[in-house]
């Protein structure tokens, strides 16, 4: 069993159900979602272009995914991930928009956002006693070799490479796209989540995914809302 620490809207939230449909599957209630194709691409091509955010299901990572720590228990996680909620004011991405991370597909802010980059370094320090080290077998499947210096000690230290200085939200919507395929695939994309594009995304709560065996596809565990009061000022 691994679990993973994710933001995702609630499960009635229009961009949940937007995205269940575009990607396939709905992590909430794990259930297939029908698919249609789309100009440039058959069914069975976007079946695979969207295989892998379609296993871990629709959420931008806060906590990667890990395997309990000696003497933690499940119980021990959902107690502290309660408690982190109840003190945590939500938060607002100003705009967000379909934009590109390398060869991938994703919703991501519009420009930098310095709270959201500061709320996510919280959830991967306060959540740091619960992840088991990773094993040398998780880490050569990072390719630790082609990654920067500081991305492979984030590896190492923190169990994902992408976390504080280097963290960049995103709600990952396709895998690798070739680049003949991408104005195309750009092109679905802003017309499936227009009525979300430019427009603010609310981080209002944390979600625990549960991977039930290596290789499973994810599913949500349980997902709070962050109560915390606004700071004054």
């Amino acid at each position: 069993m691994r679990y993973a620490i994710y933001f995702c809207p609630t499960v009635d939230d229009p961009l949940s159900r937007t995205a269940a449909v575009w990607l396939g599957r709905d992590a909430f209630t794990g259930s297939a979602q029908s698919r249609m194709a789309e100009e440039g691409f058959q069914t069975e091509e976007l079946d695979a272009l969207t295989a892998d955010p379609r296993r871990y299901g629709f959420h931008a990572t806060l906590k990667a995914p890990f395997q309990l720590a000696e003497g933690m228990s499940e119980d021990d996680l959902l107690v502290a991930i309660a408690a982190f909620a109840e003190k945590t004011a939500p938060l607002e991405i100003p705009s967000v928009i379909v934009g590109q991370l390398g060869p991938f597909f994703a919703l991501i802010p519009e420009r930098l956002h310095p709270p959201l980059q500061e709320f996510a370094a919280s959830v991967v320090q306060t959540f740091e006693p619960f992840r088991a080290p990773l094993s040398e077998i998780d880490i050569e499947r990072r390719k630790p070799d082609s990654l920067p210096l500081r991305q492979r000690d984030n590896l190492v230290r923190w169990g994902y490479p992408y976390v504080f200085d280097e963290f960049r939200f995103h709600m990952t919507l396709t895998g690798p796209i070739p680049d003949a395929q991408a104005p195309a695939m750009a092109k679905i994309l802003k017309d499936r989540f227009a009525g979300f594009i430019g427009r603010p995304l609310r981080i209002d709560g944390l979600a625990l995914f549960v991977e039930p065996e290596r290789g499973a596809p994810f599913l949500v565990h349980s997902r709070l809302p962050l109560t915390g009061a606004q700071p004054n000022g």
